[in-house]
């Protein structure tokens, strides 16, 4: 999955199943087959209005041959009955003193616990754009997505054994927008939530997106953040990012001013 892209489907059947999988994030066949349908063949009882034609099921056969379409040109993944995006399955493992963790591309059923990390790293003030994150994620509900508009990724820090065990402890965002000029760039947030922090989960996941960017068709990843998240703009330094800008006074944290600092790094 990669920068956004005009995508190409054999049929407008594929076209819809792929449609109505990217915007759920992931859904049954079941779901798929039932909410995805075509308007009845010709010569079919009539609606009970009079006035439009019926929408029916797709036929099973064409359905599922047009899931397998799909699944084989790498558009969609099917696993334990559900589809969803076609995913990263590369699953990191690290040990760590205290804390055992992996890093891996996000599932949606990670939604709830990446929107409450989101969120509690956000109310701290040390990243003000993860709030639009955690709304935009909130708002559509996928947490992945992939069409000819935009591209958003995201990969997961989740803590493995004991009582926390699948815990999501940090996360790591990549979005790129909508405008065609903007298509080559990326914006980036990361984090880690406190009681997870010093484990190297921040900059495993820095370094996992990086990889992931420079690999598709980036050429830039970019963030903003508070001038007062010191430890964040010295881990992206360590990463080879620059300082673009400095607007002053910009964010309004709490009851104090606080500048914005606009880092990048180019691929």
């Amino acid at each position: 999955m990669g920068a956004p892209a005009d995508l190409e489907f054999e049929d407008a059947i594929q076209q819809r199943i792929y449609h109505h999988v990217e915007t759920s994030g992931a859904a049954t066949i079941g779901e798929v087959r039932d909410e995805v349908r075509i308007d009845s063949p010709s010569g079919s009882k009539p609606a009970r209005s009079g006035t439009t034609e019926p929408r029916v099921r797709i036929p099973a056969e064409e359905f599922h041959n047009s899931v397998a379409a799909l699944v084989d040109s790498g558009l969609l993944v099917q696993s334990e009955g559900e589809l969803h995006l076609a995913m990263d399955d590369d699953v990191e493992e690290y040990d760590e003193t205290d804390l055992s963790y992996r890093i891996r591309q996000a599932h949606q059923s990670d939604w709830r616990g990446i929107e409450t990390a989101i969120r509690e790293v956000a109310d701290e003030g040390a990243s003000i754009s993860a709030k639009r994150v955690a709304a935009d994620i909130g708002d559509e509900g996928a947490l992945l997505r992939r069409n000819d508009r935009r591209s958003r990724m995201f990969y997961v820090a989740t803590v493995t054994g004991g009582e926390n065990d699948g815990e999501v402890a940090g996360w790591v965002h990549l979005d790129a927008p909508e405008l065609d000029e903007l298509r080559h760039t990326a914006e980036l947030t990361v984090g880690v939530r406190g009681p997870y922090r010093e484990h190297g989960i921040g900059g495993r996941l820095l370094e996992r997106a990086m990889n992931w960017a420079a690999e598709t068709d980036f050429t830039k990843v970019y963030q903003s953040l508070p001038a007062t998240n010191e430890t964040a703009i010295e881990l992206l330094q360590d990463y080879g990012w620059e300082t673009e800008a400095v607007r002053p006074d910009h964010y309004l944290v709490g009851d104090e001013f606080v500048d914005e600092v606009m880092m990048a790094r180019k691929l």
